[in-house]
């Protein structure tokens, strides 16, 4: 039988045929075209010609053609809707995928060739993208270990296999702790939940096959019944599971994977020459350091510490009206949070809800997009991996750019958490390839499927990260999209975030779910002015995590994570109230691969960058000014990592930013 997924892919925009690929078909496709990539890598390396940039750095961007095609099915599917052959598979694909890309990397005849393309750059007469791909692919050949020479080449495969292999296991262990684990509810257990976490409970309980209500350790559903349930016993019990993912113990215990991870990343930086893998990771970055890291998280810190400290009392006081004699803990603050929203801002998570339709959301990001950038999205009916995906055609002036899925609702299959992807991305070398962009959401499904506000923001937020990949307009892969500095790649998306404040689209797109009405004008003015409570709680939880991770990796690395993470917290004072974010047992940004490792503060670095960007509009007079949008679309949504990240958004602002806007977008400036 033919394998589709080596198959010429005919369907409009060639699309994957979903319906014709099955799981068995994944493992003989990956061999082949690992096989067909060495082929090509070692027809590169072997060829007699002096080199040249087409004859060996494009000859190697078009080398993994049939591999990236079949991987960018692959791993998309494996994330977000995986089963047990899909997980096998990948533990399977780990070290092999590993070997391949150590195989390239340590290519001794290739690695020259592109080291005599750089030594003679100044006379190989490139455009200003080429030689940018240049110095990146020389770049990686370094970092990757290509001079390395002696035992240290084959220790250093070894290394960099062994953590591919403890990523994926990582990544494993905490989605069958999120799948497994539930609560049950009874009737009486739902008293005090607004009706919108009920049906989510009830909707659980189909989807876990239980006879009633359960809650979940999906973020869409157990925050807000960490928010809601006045029961402080289930808060409690719910709180425990969800911080004890990745730490129960037996198979899926993740800590001694961590600790492994962490060694390994050491001795692989200590192979390249460097003092620390913060000192290694951060080299590229636009942070360059750990100290510059630092620093910008502790300026950060300590008003952020002040504020939530301050709000702890008031919580506290609060809990003892309610005749509770006992120590404000993690389980109460968002309840107690919560009530105060509502009593200071006079704004309830279940009145603000019905207007807050995923569909409407849907079309107000589209709509952003068609007022900035000219973007026309058009529903197409294909077939697709999962029944819950939806896509469309995104065209601007009847010219293609790219096929979007939507694929927004939590699963036992999906991993937790929000995400965008690729299937495909976008290039002109090898013909004018157009992307294939994926947002993957854990929203709790409902009919209408209802979000909070944070929600929203998060589906704007990845809806950023897809614009990134639409729009981009290079000729060369490696620089396509998102690949682009780490502490860079989250402006987009954290940017994107601020047209959802804009009140002329809350005032469109935010009608009430029976209804029809648009949000009152008084709730709209409540909300926005709301932007900015709790969020020394909302600080505190990240950058707690964000000065763990560094830690972790700016020393030698720690036998056990879970003291050197305890002793973070003591140093730098964390309220008793309040946990990490992501604790080390489920803390996936750094462990399920070294993605975030280092760099989990990217999110904040980019905030002091989307912060002021936003301000750019503003100053304008406009939030959807045609001038400052093309700017903002020439400069960084195009252009992927065709410069450096600092020269990119110079070119768009015409300076860097300070910490300031980030800490007034955060009501932190005065905090005293």
């Amino acid at each position: 039988m033919t394998n589709a997924l080596l198959s010429d892919w005919t369907s409009e925009f060639e699309m994957p045929p979903f319906a014709e690929i099955t799981d068995e078909d994944f493992g003989s496709a990956f061999d082949t075209a690992l096989l067909e990539a060495r082929g090509k890598i070692a027809k590169i390396a072997e060829n007699p010609e002096a080199p040249s940039f087409q004859n060996t750095i494009e000859a190697m961007e078009l080398a993994d053609g049939l591999l990236d095609k079949v991987a960018g099915v692959f791993y998309n599917l494996a994330s977000a809707d995986s089963n047990p052959a899909r997980e096998a598979l990948m533990r399977e694909l780990a070290p092999k995928m590993s070997a391949y890309s150590s195989e390239i990397m340590m290519n001794e005849a290739l690695f020259q060739r592109v080291r005599t393309l750089w030594d003679a750059r100044e006379g190989l007469d490139l455009g200003a993208e080429q030689a940018r791909v240049l110095e990146l692919y020389h770049r990686m050949f370094m970092r990757s270990g290509s001079a390395v020479e002696g035992d240290d080449r084959e220790r250093l495969k070894n290394v960099k296999s062994r953590l591919a292999v403890l990523g994926t296991q990582f990544t494993q262990n905490l989605l069958a702790d999120e799948r497994d684990w539930f609560m049950d509810l009874t009737e009486d257990d739902l008293a005090g939940l607004p009706n919108f976490v009920i049906d989510a409970a009830r909707a659980a309980g189909v989807e876990r096959n239980r006879p009633g209500p359960v809650v979940t350790l999906s973020r869409s559903l157990i925050v807000p019944f960490l928010q809601f349930s006045p029961r402080r016993d289930l808060r409690k019990k719910a709180f425990a599971a969800w911080t004890a993912r990745g730490a129960n113990g037996g198979e899926t215990d993740n800590r001694e994977i961590a600790a492994e991870t962490l060694a390994l990343r050491q001795e692989r930086a200590s192979i390249l020459g460097y003092n620390s893998f913060a000192d290694f990771k951060l080299e590229t970055e636009m942070a360059k350091t750990p100290r510059a890291v630092q620093d910008l998280l502790m300026r950060v810190w300590e008003p952020a510490k002040r504020q939530a400290d301050a709000d702890s009392k008031v919580l506290q006081a609060m809990m003892a009206e309610d005749g509770i004699n006992d120590d404000l803990a993690p389980y109460d603050w968002r309840y107690y949070s919560e009530k105060r929203r509502k009593a200071e801002h006079d704004l309830d998570e279940a009145e603000l809800k019905p207007y807050f339709q995923l569909d409407r959301m849907i079309e107000a990001a589209f709509d952003a997009a068609n007022r900035l950038f000219g973007l026309e999205f058009r529903a197409l009916d294909i077939p697709l991996y999962h029944s819950d995906a939806r896509a469309w055609e995104v065209t601007r002036n009847g010219e293609h750019l790219a096929v979007f899925i939507g694929d927004y609702f939590a699963r036992s299959s999906k991993r937790s958490g929000a995400w965008c992807s690729a299937m495909r991305s976008q290039k002109k070398l090898g013909g004018n390839t157009r992307p294939v962009v994926l947002n993957i959401c854990n929203f709790t499904k409902g009919d209408p499927a209802l979000l909070s506000y944070d929600d929203a923001r998060t589906l704007f937020h990845e809806f950023g990260h897809a614009l990134h990949q639409m729009l981009s307009d290079v000729s060369y892969g490696y620089i396509s999209g998102t690949s682009v500095a780490r502490d860079f790649v989250e402006l987009p998306s954290q940017l994107y975030e601020h047209w959802l404040e804009v009140p002329e689209v809350l005032q469109k797109f935010a009608t009430h779910a029976e209804t029809g009405e648009p949000i009152p004008s008084a709730l709209l003015d409540r909300l926005l002015a709301a932007q900015t409570y709790d969020m020394g709680f909302a600080t505190v939880e990240y950058v707690a995590s964000a000065l763990v991770d560094l830690a972790f990796h700016k020393e030698d690395a720690p036998e056990d994570p879970m003291a050197k993470q305890a002793e973070v917290l003591t140093n730098i004072g964390m309220p008793a109230a309040i946990t990490m974010r992501h604790a080390t047992p489920h803390f996936a940004h750094v462990f399920a691969g070294d993605g975030y490792s280092s760099g989990y503060y990217s999110y904040m670095w980019s905030e002091v960058m989307d912060a002021d960007a936003f301000e750019a509009f503003r100053e304008a007079g406009d939030p959807f000014d045609a001038e400052t949008a093309k700017k903002l679309e020439t400069h960084i949504l195009s252009a992927g990592g065709s410069k450096e990240a600092d020269v990119l958004y110079t070119a768009f602002r015409g300076r860097m930013p300070g910490v300031d806007a980030l800490l007034k977008g955060r009501g932190l400036l005065d905090v005293a």
